[in-house]
């Protein structure tokens, strides 16, 4: 998770709350901050926070914003958006070097900040990637500093869209087309959609042999190893070990993600699209 940080450190443990009751595996919050007397108040409780056994196995590291003469207090120049600009950059580009999934939390610090951070996102953005705003009825800034809220609190993430500059020609062709931005976005999710849907595709068809692509259908169809023995009169371990070969090069056709890569994955991945090939075919 990377997120913009200012004098309000809740907004980024309100918000890897969230992420980690939604089942996100981070294992690492990275804060993006200026250095104010309140970003740095608000940075040693968030410090505070991840040293004791609130988050077991996430670590905080911070990254100061620093211009030619030295860290950044605010942005009142070229200078200092340069200084935030290769920040957001560098911390972006490194968690997808990485092979990890980035979480962006851009609600908090400068609202300059989070534009920074949405024009990295446009640049370096893979599919998996996601941008978030904070918004919950149980916390304002300014109010009352609770790190954690109750259940029962209204929170929600709103997921904001990141146009990728990797599809602009034909995204600019198709503004050019359309007044409504809001239609612009969702024909570009269409679009993310449809080439998500065709890299399985060539997944299934390229990355797999003929008999793992069988034992593959009849998994997302829910049968169990034995089941699909039976079906394609192979014994048991044969199809075990061809899941696990499956397990292995799915694995790196989704970039070497965290966590494990296995049976409840590959049918998360692939269910629907042969479900769809099936009804076409």
């Amino acid at each position: 998770m990377i997120c913009t940080l200012g004098v309000e450190p809740q907004v980024v443990t309100i918000t890897l709350d969230r992420l980690l009751a939604e089942g996100a595996p981070v294992d690492e919050v990275v804060a993006v901050h200026t250095d104010s007397d309140g970003v740095r108040e608000a940075l040693a409780v968030l410090k505070e926070e991840f040293s004791g056994p609130v988050y077991p196995g996430v670590m905080l590291r911070a990254v100061p914003v620093t211009a030619p003469g030295g860290p950044v207090a605010d942005f009142r120049g070229e200078d200092e958006l340069r200084g935030l600009l290769r920040a957001l950059y560098t911390e972006i580009r490194r968690a997808r070097q990485q092979g990890r999934i980035v979480h962006l939390c851009v609600s908090g610090g400068r609202k300059v900040m989070g534009i920074m951070a949405m024009v990295v996102a446009q640049l370096l953005f893979g599919s998996e990637d996601r941008a978030w705003h904070l918004v919950t009825e149980g916390w304002r800034p300014g109010a009352e500093r609770r790190l954690h809220l109750p259940p029962g609190e209204k929170v929600w993430l709103v997921p904001v869209p990141v146009l990728r500059w990797s599809e602009a020609a034909t995204l600019m062709r198709t503004v050019a087309e359309l007044d409504d931005p809001a239609a612009v976005v969702e024909w570009y999710e269409k679009l993310s959609r449809e080439a998500r849907e065709r890299r399985k595709g060539e997944f299934i068809r390229r990355w797999l042999t003929p008999a793992e692509r069988e034992v593959v259908r009849l998994a997302c169809k829910g049968l169990d190893n034995a089941a699909i023995a039976r079906a394609l009169f192979k014994g048991e371990q044969t199809v075990a070990n061809q899941l696990g070969a499956v397990y292995e090069k799915l694995r790196e056709w989704l970039g070497y993600p965290e966590g494990n890569v296995d049976r409840s994955r590959l049918i998360a991945e692939f269910a629907p699209y042969f479900v769809f090939t099936e009804e076409e075919g």
